[in-house]
């Protein structure tokens, strides 16, 4: 054997790294993109312009794309992903019709400021405009109803486009952002360039309150008699709970949390009254209305919370905290305008507060005493069915108790979302999961979908209608196949019952076109019992008080597949509080005769 066997290693010059940047396709870009910006899981359903990033997807492991049913589904899911966590959810779809079913979910993730981010694949470049297969202009279809939409048109923009739409989605006021790629700058080469250079002319979101501002807002605290912190859904998106609770226990005001604030201040708290607005408790709805000063954190005065907005509140001076100064005295003009980040403003006004107010204290007896008194005399409860069926109040109550603080609740849009917001309490936020500003029904079950999926050690309840749950019960599927075990609560009266509701108190109980048929006495078209089976989810049904407990906490031992609940109720149950649409929230309604007459709706 001779020494040429074994050559003595010379030592060579390291090559240089390249300084040229990868060459990825498009699609390449766009999972390489998520990837930096930290992705783990979208939601989304492939069609023939969106295949290139599809095929992409399968070459990985670090994204987990959840492929779901109906493309509304994957909207709703990832906005129950980022209501759960914070972050944003993601969605996929395909061009036409895949889009344009992403459409509701994106309105909803704009009303509730949900950091969203839906991306479409758009047809070729070169037959866009000529109404080729499966087009539809998505762009110009989300324009009102997303922060922004953009179009790419080359496998160049995607980094860079990705990355604006990702800062846009979750900066400032969160929302909705659509990106659409045509299938050509999808399948092209181009420089991944990372990170990209962001311009975004003209969006600075301003998060750092004017301090004259924040002093004058400590002053009229300082002066009041009767404030209330009036807390919405901003306090939550802006994780500025503990700051809340700071401010509220350094002052001792009142505190209301409207139906998308639900959890940023605990139920349990001392100072809280409860959700004000049509359907909210006596004392927060006469809090509200009976203040000298509402101090407005992170809330726009929906007209849901004001009733008649000319009548609201007559008395009562305004600090208004909004990120979005577009709210700010958009509907009710604020005495002292704060446009800041409500973690930072909050932060900012305990300090505030502190300074001015030194060793003094409010004086809040006569104001608490006159607010205790309304708790005294206006608990929230609800009468028991004279039908034998089961109350509604009782069976979400219940769900609450037995599962406890730490589950996520979301809910469907009706009579059943505010017996959710009003029986379960809340003591944190991301607990609660609605769709507050659309009102979109068929958001629970895809909704609990994304929150178990960003949340899978917490049980997570979907709580949803008869009405609802036909819209996207389809993603039950979706759960099974993809070992998503959610917990589904049909409060199952037989009807559209918000709507049915309103057809008893102003249309002298004419109920045009709201029986379903899904309920007690009826064909029950379908059985959703048989339906959940099918769907390889548990099916319970549940007539009597007795078995209520036991279906709920059988449901909370079963974490191998979805369980569907049927609980049968009365038709005749409604929500109360209530305060009927146009008119002053002194008109407050405790239940069914305890109020003045209601003139008209």
């Amino acid at each position: 054997m001779t020494t040429d066997a074994f050559p003595v290693p010379t030592k060579k010059t390291p090559t240089p790294p390249s300084t040229e940047p990868e060459m990825l396709t498009g699609s390449g870009a766009v999972l390489r993109s998520l990837k930096n910006l930290g992705v783990t899981d979208v939601f989304g359903l492939p069609g023939g312009a969106i295949i290139p990033f599809y095929d992409e997807l399968m070459t990985q492991d670090d994204i987990r794309h959840i492929l779901v049913r109906h493309e509304q589904g994957a909207g709703h899911a990832a906005e129950g992903y980022a209501a759960a966590t914070g972050k944003v959810g993601v969605a996929i779809a395909t061009s036409g019709p895949g889009a344009t079913n992403l459409v509701t979910a994106i309105a909803d993730a704009y009303m509730d400021s949900v950091p969203l981010l839906a991306i479409t694949g758009q047809v070729f470049s070169h037959l866009m405009g000529t109404d080729a297969f499966q087009e539809a202009d998505i762009v110009g279809i989300t324009m009102p109803i997303t922060k922004h939409s953009f179009l790419v048109k080359t496998a160049e923009e995607v980094p860079a486009t990705i990355a604006a739409a990702y800062q846009i989605a979750s900066t400032g006021r969160p929302g909705p952002v659509l990106v659409d790629i045509t299938k050509d700058a999808q399948q092209n080469l181009a420089p991944f360039i990372w990170p990209p250079k962001i311009d975004l002319p003209g969006y600075r979101p301003i998060t750092k309150a004017h301090g004259k501002q924040i002093q004058a807002a400590a002053q009229l605290l300082l002066e009041s008699k009767k404030p209330v912190f009036y807390v919405g859904g901003g306090v939550i998106r802006a994780e500025a709970t503990a700051e809340l609770a700071q401010l509220a226990e350094a002052t001792g005001v009142p505190v209301v949390t409207t139906l998308m604030a639900r959890g940023a201040f605990p139920d349990s708290h001392p100072q809280h009254l409860g959700m004000p607005g049509m359907h909210g408790t006596v004392p927060a709805v006469l809090a509200l209305q009976e203040s000298d000063l509402l101090i407005s954190l992170g809330a726009r005065f929906d007209d849901r919370v004001t009733g008649k907005a000319s009548e609201f509140a007559p008395n009562a001076k305004v600090v208004h905290v909004d990120v979005d100064p577009a709210e700010i005295s958009k509907i009710r003009v604020a005495d002292v305008p704060i446009v800041g980040d409500a973690k930072d403003v909050i932060a900012d006004l305990i300090r505030a507060y502190a300074d001015a107010a030194g060793s003094k204290k409010l004086d809040l007896d006569e104001w608490w005493n006159y607010l205790h008194g309304l708790q005294k005399e206006f608990p929230l409860g609800y009468s028991e069915p004279t039908d034998g069926l089961l109350a509604p109040q009782y069976v979400i109550k219940r769900i609450g108790e037995l599962t406890g603080p730490e589950a996520i609740y979301a809910a469907g849009v009706g009579q059943h979302q505010m017996w959710s917001a009003q029986f379960i309490k809340y003591e944190r936020p991301h607990a609660w999961l609605n769709s507050g500003g659309a009102g979109t029904m068929g958001y629970a079950v895809p909704a609990a979908m994304g929150a178990k999926v960003a949340e899978p050690e917490r049980t997570v309840w979907a709580i949803d209608g008869d009405g609802c749950f036909q819209m996207t019960n389809q993603e039950l599927a979706t759960c099974t196949i993809n070992n998503i075990p959610i917990k589904v609560a049909i409060i199952n009266n037989s009807s559209l019952g918000m709507v049915r509701q309103w057809q008893t108190l102003f249309y002298d109980g004419r109920h045009s076109f709201t029986d379903l048929n899904t309920g007690h006495a009826t064909q029950m078209v379908p059985d959703f019992v048989k339906m959940a089976d099918a769907y390889g989810a548990l099916g319970i049904r549940v007539t009597k008080l007795e078995e209520v407990d036991a279906a709920i906490k059988l449901a909370l031992e079963t974490n191998d597949r979805p369980v569907v609940i049927d609980f049968i109720v009365s038709a005749d149950a409604m929500v109360w509080p209530m305060v009927p649409q146009g008119v002053s929230n002194s008109f407050v309604q405790y239940a069914k005769d305890h109020a003045p007459e209601w003139e008209e709706e």
